[in-house]
């Protein structure tokens, strides 16, 4: 999907348009690809920000869960917080066997294809691909969220500020992963340190006797009636929302080919940090919400006293600020700067993630071809795309509600998660059966030993990652199924079932296209077609070019619509002294591929399977609107002669004077040229050498 390169540089390195290189910078060459590999400190920002983001939004969602049974229920939120930091530890400690194990950078799709399967691997890419279009919606609307918790104003344009921040993001990586690991990580080390600082001085100030209060806890909160039966699914419901912040742990294992060497050793160790700092800050936010009684409604006006219907409700990070620092104090702004920031980056995992494993699908066969091309800045550019204009629809259709979009999240991560460590679970089983088959004195071996070790360790991590991310991916279908997320196990086989399509077709497109014995090279002869409307210089430069080629034959061919116009080609063509013969061939029903077709056939039952190759003049312009006042005529012949067996077909450019727009420094003078490119030093018109340039 990159525009149209148009020129060169000096020094041979290819020219983008002006407005190109504004927003995404010059190409980058392809040997120059280690360079953009990330350190640790790089990595953290550009693949943990999700991870990161999530805890600013995962205890809101937990909190505002429990709080629907009334304020009594918030004494199940540090087991249930407790519960979410356990299964973190596991899944982090389970992606860092995958690594190990397979770092080509598949992650679970890989995993789950290798071992589980086909359908299997499928199914977890879909889960995958949903899950960072979901990603980019939640964590924008999230921090739009938090920008209007700041400025209320702006409220009003919740949607569209939602789109321009995708736009952003968009066009950020699209300048590649360096240039976009620079631009956030600033905000993401802003926010873990100033998210700490907050959670400090909270625990101290609790402390020394002074402990926050938040705005909210005022507020009297009409809880709803919960019977006895409904206790426990409101603790499950409560914990699959704080699960959110498990989101983005599985991106580390998707980029390792992203890393510098040693690339699994920095994958896993920047894992492991990512793992260390969430689950800290979610217990810390978790207390600090407790101590400073937080209250968060899934519906304001359940707030007796809160202004439901003028003012936004303000977010808990906001509202932790405010009860720690003070409302619209200096380190309160940084606190909601860094959060607006940190949740609109934590997009960019998401931005890292879906174009790597879209160009894997690629390379298997299960997603178009376009999604493997890279690029000017060395990205998988198209992939960054088709991921923008997803999330973008998502955030429009759910108004960028971050209430309604994170019924849809998750799911598909847990899918993921289940699949992948169920098929972790087969490669280690399958390891250690490899080992029992080796012969006694080999097994005995030290080598043997170690390896049969790891192999165990692995399968205990994997196992135990298996069974709590099958049985949260339960507890998480049950309890938002009938919320929203039915969309999410409805859009997850209609992807699937594309991709497999799309499997099936390049797999009959690779047996029909197969080389074998059958081919057959030569033919009876070899005629070029030169398709003449009036003599002019595209045409004389079409004429130069089929006769440079040397063909064995070369006709002109002038399909006559009017008796008028083939009288006046054949005066013009007698009195220049054209060098091919011209044919023409009448066309009483005013059409032209359709006689051209006709003559070939008849033309090659008379010679033989003649090769055929027509050369077809073509108007190169640069305003949009020159393309209405041409007929692209060239074009529409191309197409429909292309079907016809044995037939090539060459379009003769002919640059206009408005080109320039396009081919910009193509078309400025260079010593020796004029400034249309043509050489200054007379030349025969037809001495069958092609050149650069309009004339022939």
């Amino acid at each position: 999907m990159s525009p149209l390169v148009t020129s060169e540089n000096r020094d041979g390195t290819p020219e983008s348009p002006i407005v190109k290189r504004i927003l995404i910078g010059d190409p980058l060459a392809s040997e120059n690809a280690d360079e953009h590999l990330l350190p640790k400190r790089m990595a953290l920002p550009i693949f943990a920000s999700d991870a990161l983001s999530s805890v600013a939004y995962a205890p809101q969602e937990m909190l505002m869960i429990l709080l629907t049974g009334g304020l009594a229920f918030l004494a199940f939120a540090p087991w249930v917080a407790a519960a979410v930091v356990l299964l973190l530890v596991v899944v982090v400690l389970s992606y860092r066997q995958l690594i190990r194990a397979y770092p080509s950078g598949g992650g679970d799709y890989e995993v789950a294809r290798k071992n589980l399967g086909e359908v299997p691997g499928v199914i977890v890419a879909s889960a995958l691909l949903v899950d960072y279009v979901l990603t980019v919606a939640v964590s924008t609307a999230s921090g739009v969220d938090n920008i209007i918790s700041a400025i209320p104003a702006l409220n009003k344009w919740r949607v569209e500020l939602a789109v321009v921040c995708v736009l952003g993001i968009v066009v950020m990586n699209l300048r590649g992963v360096r240039e976009a690991s620079r631009a956030f990580a600033i905000p993401t080390y802003v926010f873990i340190g100033s998210v700490g600082v907050m959670v400090v001085t909270g625990l101290v100030r609790t402390f020394l006797g002074v402990a926050p209060v938040a705005s909210s806890a005022q507020y009297a909160l009409h809880a709803q009636s919960i019977s006895q039966a409904a206790v426990l699914l409101l603790v499950l419901r409560a914990f699959s929302s704080g699960c959110s912040a498990l989101t983005g742990v599985e991106a580390v294992s998707n980029g390792v080919q992203a890393f510098r060497r040693p690339k699994i050793g920095n994958a896993r160790t920047t894992l492991a940090a990512m793992g260390g700092i969430a689950a800290t800050m979610f217990v810390g936010l978790v207390a600090l919400a407790l101590i400073s009684r937080v209250q968060y409604a899934e519906n304001p006006c359940d707030l007796a006293g809160f202004d439901c219907h003028g003012t936004p409700q303000p977010s808990l990070m906001a509202q932790l600020a405010a009860a720690t620092f003070g409302m619209n104090s200096i380190p309160f702004f940084i606190v909601q700067a860094a959060t607006a920031c940190v949740l609109l980056l934590a997009a960019n995992t998401a931005f890292n993630g879906f174009p790597l494993l879209g160009a894997v699908l690629a390379r298997d066969g299960y997603a178009p071809k376009a999604l493997n091309t890279r690029g000017d800045r060395l990205v998988y550019s198209n992939g960054m795309i088709v991921l923008g204009v997803a999330a973008t629809v998502v955030l429009v259709i759910y108004r960028a509600n971050l209430s309604n979009l994170i019924q849809l999240y998750i799911i598909g991560v847990f899918v993921s998660f289940s699949l992948g460590q169920i098929g972790m679970i087969r490669h280690w089983i399958r390891g250690l059966r490899r080992i029992r088959e080796l012969p006694d004195d080999a097994r005995a071996q030290e080598s043997a030993r170690r390896q049969s070790r790891s192999y165990r360790k692995g399968l205990a991590i994997n196992s135990v990652g298996a069974t709590l991310t099958v049985t949260v991916l339960v507890i998480v279908t049950i309890t938002k199924f009938t919320h929203g997320a039915w969309l999410v196990f409805l859009a997850i086989p209609i992807l699937s079932t594309l991709m497999m399509g799309v499997y099936r077709y390049y797999r009959d497109v690779e047996h029909e296209t197969r080389m074998d014995d059958t081919v057959h090279f030569g033919s009876a002869g070899d005629i070029a077609l030169v398709l003449v409307n009036r003599l002019q210089k595209p045409v004389a430069k079409a004429l130069d070019y089929a006769l440079a080629a040397r063909h064995e034959k070369t006709l002109a061919v002038h399909v006559a619509v009017t008796k008028e116009e083939s009288k006046s080609l054949q005066k013009a063509w007698q009195e220049h002294g054209m060098p091919v013969p011209l044919v023409t061939i009448e066309s009483p029903f005013r059409s032209y591929a359709g006689p051209v077709i006709a003559f070939i056939k008849q033309y090659r039952e008379e010679h033989g399977s003649s090769v055929v190759t027509v050369y077809l003049p073509q108007y190169i312009v640069g305003h949009w609107w020159e393309r209405v006042l041409h007929n692209r005529r060239a074009r529409r012949m191309a197409q429909q002669l292309m079907l016809v067996h044995g037939v090539t077909i060459t379009l003769v450019p002919w640059l206009l004077d408005s080109s320039e727009l396009i081919y910009g420094r193509r078309s400025r003078p260079v010593p020796g040229q004029t400034r249309a490119g043509f050489p200054t030093t007379p030349q025969l018109p037809y001495d069958h050498e092609p050149r650069r340039g309009n004339r022939p």
